[in-house]
């Protein structure tokens, strides 16, 4: 049956879109699941909120009044209040992802089509900017807002949100980061050529960005100000798993979120092109498959991790895609589980 499988994967690939060119990547060996990686459950510790009455809510921000904002796969910009009252405040009609509140109280959101838009206090959206030199973004992901009120935000791949295993795949550095400035209405290119470019966070001082390369397994800093202006350097990498958000709390330090642990048969694959594109054409339920796994760490500006939160059974936290540290409580959201869970830390 196998062989099968794979005598059609290469039949579809020899008529279809020849667009698909993977190429050869090495994976570093993963890191042993020892010392500060050694797992635990303190995520199963979480409270929950929400239970199956959520539908992905990717990224969090919380109001001065305690109300958790998120954006669902259907679009919708939802608010849970603190009596656990859940309520559609806006829609987008694309895929709201990064979200955070700027100084006016409006809330920016990074939406994988729609591009970086913009809600006000009554629900209203407008869109800030969708495109740049006059080709619109493929993948807006994530953003962070400076405290001259301007946005930086990710681009992560050429493919859309709905095909960003294609991307893993592929192996090629498709992901740019970006800076949006409200009042000029600018956009200007900071950083390309990154392998998936996912969340993205300011330094407290705004003088690095932090960007997460989630198919790198590994973690870019930018400089923003000093003698290294305009540098990049990887902080962190070899990564247990994929990293998707990061946010930074009120000390420096900075939460990431692991979509999941690292997989083996991808890492085992990622070497051969030809089986990259064997599996590229084959059914998606084919395809490696991301194991349940809830996972989130705490690393200083220089790529030190401090801490790790975990839930190995997936059963309680899974998919965790941002993790947002408010009163030293962690609020934890995900791109496809239907629930918000609240851990609160030591």
């Amino acid at each position: 049956m196998k062989l099968v499988l794979i005598n059609i994967a290469i039949i579809l690939g020899c008529i279809s879109c020849r667009s698909f060119s993977p190429v050869a990547y090495e994976p570093p060996i993963k890191p042993e699941p020892v010392g500060i990686y050694e797992p635990n459950t303190e995520l199963q510790k979480a409270i929950l909120l929400a239970i199956g009455k959520v539908k992905g809510l990717e990224s969090l921000d919380v109001d001065s009044d305690g109300n958790i904002y998120g954006g669902d796969k259907e679009g919708r910009i939802i608010r849970i209040s603190l009596k656990g009252e859940i309520k559609t405040i806006a829609k987008t009609s694309g895929r709201p992802l990064g979200i955070q509140f700027d100084k006016a109280g409006n809330l920016i959101i990074a939406d994988a089509y729609k591009g970086l838009l913009s809600m006000d206090k009554s629900g209203k959206i407008t869109t800030l900017v969708s495109e740049y030199k006059g080709v619109p973004f493929q993948f807006t992901d994530d953003l962070d807002i400076a405290q001259d009120g301007k946005i930086y935000f990710s681009d992560a791949s050429i493919y859309e949100q709905k095909e960003y295993l294609y991307d893993l795949l592929e192996a090629r550095p498709y992901g740019r980061v970006f800076v949006y400035d409200p009042k000029t209405k600018e956009t200007q290119l900071l950083l390309d050529n990154l392998y998936f470019a996912n969340g993205i966070s300011l330094s407290k001082n705004e003088d690095f960005l932090l960007v997460n390369e989630t198919y790198r397994y590994r973690i870019t800093k930018l400089w923003l100000k000093g003698p290294k202006k305009g540098i990049s350097e990887v902080v962190i990498e070899n990564l247990p798993g994929f990293p998707d958000n990061i946010t930074r709390n009120e000390n420096g330090e900075f939460w990431v979120a692991l979509f999941t642990v690292r997989n083996d048969r991808m890492d085992h694959m990622h070497p051969s092109p030809v089986v990259k594109k064997m599996i590229y054409f084959l059914p998606k339920f084919l395809w490696p498959k991301a194991q349940p796994y809830g996972y989130a760490l705490k690393m200083d500006g220089n790529g030190k991790i401090l801490m790790t939160v975990q839930d190995p059974t997936g059963e309680h936290l899974k998919d965790i895609t941002s993790v947002i540290e408010k009163k030293r409580q962690l609020y934890i959201g995900s791109l496809y589980n239907d629930r918000v869970g609240i851990y609160v830390l030591p």
